[in-house]
């Protein structure tokens, strides 16, 4: 399987709207979405893992990085203050801002660009994001070493990996960059690991 179709600018796969329903904290959410985007017929473990073991305050101001179709963030934005959510692909981001309507959410905004470029001098509580390991670790150490300056002082950056592929990695990379990092949760062969500025 060629997974390089998500983490493109424009995935070349035709466009197939399907409709996937998600439960979390006795909510229920619908999501759009299509091929050409990451777990297009599922909401994927490792989303659920994270969402499950996530830490978040009521007032924060969150980052979904690689927001893909928006689960991450428009289950969260039921939960904090304001999430932004960036994503590379912009198949992702015209989904992710379809969801936003479908699920009334009015304090979340989708962005179309690479990484952190979206964001600019903006600072969050908590940059949350599943990363595609698939793409390769340079892209993960830059995700991790481009963090710190766009967390606010005491805000964390919480990541999900498979703990064989890629777990014991990431938590280095959190170390060097942060100089602290732990798992706060696994299941499921998956871990969420933090660091906190």
């Amino acid at each position: 399987m060629d997974f390089n179709h998500y983490f493109s600018e424009r995935p070349k796969s035709r466009e197939k709207i399907f409709t996937i329903k998600f439960e979390f904290r006795g909510l229920v959410f619908s999501f759009q979405t299509s091929p050409g985007v990451f777990s297009y017929r599922r909401i994927d473990t490792g989303t659920r893992v994270l969402l499950k073991h996530i830490i978040l305050g009521r007032d924060w101001e969150i980052l979904d990085l690689g927001c893909g179709y928006g689960v991450i963030g428009i289950v969260l934005s039921r939960f904090c203050k304001r999430v932004v959510m960036t994503d590379v692909n912009q198949r992702a981001v015209e989904l992710a801002k379809r969801n936003l309507v479908l699920n009334s959410v009015e304090n979340a905004e989708v962005r179309l660009g690479h990484l952190y470029d979206p964001i600019e001098e903006e600072r969050f509580h908590s940059i949350i994001c599943n990363p595609p390991i698939s793409a390769g670790f340079s892209l993960i150490e830059e995700i991790i070493s481009g963090a710190k300056e766009h967390l606010l002082k005491g805000g964390v950056l919480q990541m999900v990996a498979r703990r064989r592929k890629g777990g014991r990695r990431i938590m280095e990379l959190m170390e060097e960059n942060f100089g602290n990092a732990k798992e706060i949760g696994k299941e499921s062969g998956f871990g969420v690991y933090l660091s906190e500025k």
